[in-house]
C-alpha cells in the first residue's frame, strides 16, 4: 500500500478567535492511502495544544510502514491527528475496494442529518452580539469565552439570539473561581452545555462543585483510556477524531462513554469536509453535534457536505465513505 501525505490550506470567512489566539485559515494534513487501483483519503488537523505540528504529524504518516491494516494502525501510531488521518483514510478505500458505504462496513444503521452547533468567536461582547443576530436562525449556537469577565459576552449573545440554544466552550481558559461565579447564571441565560471549563490538569476542582448544567470534557477526554479520570467531574466527553486518532476508537470510545452514563458530543477542528465526513457516522444520536468547520470556511473540498435546516447530511461517496 502507497501512503502519501500532503498539506493544504483552506481560508477561513472571517477570523476566528478561541482563548488560545485567532486564525485566518486552517492548515490541515490530507492522506490518500493506494492500492489495487483504488485510492482512499482522509484529513487531519494537528493541534498544538497536544504538542502536534504540521511537520511532526507529516514524520509520523510518513515513517508507516506499507502493508497498514486498521487493527494494525494502533500498534504503530498513538491517539492523535496522524492516525485520525491514517484511519479514515483506510475506511474510505475499504469501502471504495468493496462498493459499500464505510456505515455498512461498520455495522452501524444508515446515518441521516444532525442538526449542528454553529460557532461565534471570542470577541466584545457588542461584536459576540452582531453575531449573534446574524445566526439567530440557527438552533444551537457555540460561544467561545474563556477570560475572566465572560458573562458580558453571554449576556450579549443571548440578547441576540433570544430563542437559540447556547452552549459554552471556555477551552481551558477559566479558573474554578470564574467557573464557580459563572455557574449560577447558566441555567438563566439558557445555557445547555458548558465544555472544559478548566485547564485539564487543574479540572479536579470539579469534583464536588455545582453543575447546574452538564459540564463537558473536551481537552481531558482523548480515547476510552481517558473515561477513568473523568469520573465525578463531568457529564459529557466531547468526541474528536482528531484526538480519539479515527473513525474505529471513535466509534469504540462513544460505546464506552455512553456505557459508563456519559452523555456524547461530537466536535472537530477547524477543517474541510473531508474531516467532519466520518465524525456524522459518530454524531448520529449524539447529545451535541459540532461539526460546522465547512461553515466556517471561505472554500472547501468538491462535493462538500450539505447543510441545511435539517442540519450537516452524512456524506456523498464522492467525497468519503
Amino acid at each position: 500500500m502507497e501512503i502519501s501525505v500532503t498539506r493544504d490550506v483552506f481560508r477561513l470567512a472571517q477570523v476566528f478567535t478561541i482563548s488560545r489566539g485567532s486564525r485566518t485559515e486552517a492548515q490541515v494534513l490530507t492522506v490518500r492511502v493506494s492500492e489495487g487501483g483504488v485510492t482512499g483519503w482522509g484529513e487531519c488537523v494537528p493541534y498544538a495544544r497536544y504538542g502536534e505540528t504540521l511537520e511532526s504529524v507529516t514524520a509520523q504518516i510518513e515513517g508507516l510502514p506499507g502493508n497498514l491494516t486498521r487493527d494494525g494502525l494502533y500498534d504503530l501510531l498513538p491517539a492523535g491527528a496522524a492516525r485520525n488521518a491514517v484511519d479514515c483514510a483506510l475506511w474510505d478505500w475499504q469501502a471504495k475496494r468493496d462498493g459499500r458505504r464505510v456505515w455498512e462496513l461498520a455495522g452501524l444503521p444508515r446515518p441521516g442529518p444532525e442538526i449542528t452547533a454553529y460557532t461565534l468567536s471570542l470577541d466584545t461582547p457588542e461584536a459576540m452580539q452582531a453575531q449573534a443576530v446574524t445566526h439567530a436562525h440557527r438552533p444551537v449556537l457555540k460561544i467561545k469565552l474563556g477570560t475572566p469577565d465572560d458573562m458580558p459576552r453571554l449576556e450579549a449573545v443571548r440578547r441576540g439570539a433570544p430563542q437559540s440554544k447556547i452552549i459554552i466552550d471556555a477551552n481551558e481558559g477559566w479558573s474554578a473561581e470564574v467557573y464557580a461565579d459563572l455557574a449560577p447564571h447558566l441555567l438563566r441565560l439558557g445555557v445547555a452545555l458548558v465544555e472544559q471549563p478548566l485547564p485539564a490538569g487543574e479540572d479536579e476542582a470539579l469534583i464536588g462543585m455545582a453543575r447546574p448544567v452538564p459540564v463537558c470534557a473536551d481537552e481531558s477526554c482523548h480515547d476510552r483510556a481517558s473515561l477513568a479520570a473523568l469520573k465525578g467531574k463531568y457529564d459529557v466527553v466531547n468526541i474528536k477524531l482528531d484526538k480519539t486518532g479515527g473513525l474505529t476508537e471513535a466509534l469504540r470510545l462513544r460505546e464506552a462513554a455512553g456505557a459508563d452514563g456519559y452523555g456524547c458530543m461530537v466536535g472537530c477542528m477547524v477543517g474541510s469536509s473531508l474531516a467532519m465526513a466520518p465524525a456524522v457516522l459518530v454524531a448520529q444520536g449524539a447529545m451535541v453535534t459540532d461539526l460546522d468547520g465547512p461553515l466556517l470556511l471561505a472554500e472547501d473540498r468538491d462535493n462538500a457536505l450539505t447543510f441545511d435546516a435539517e442540519g450537516v447530511h452524512p456524506p456523498e461517496a464522492a467525497l468519503w465513505g
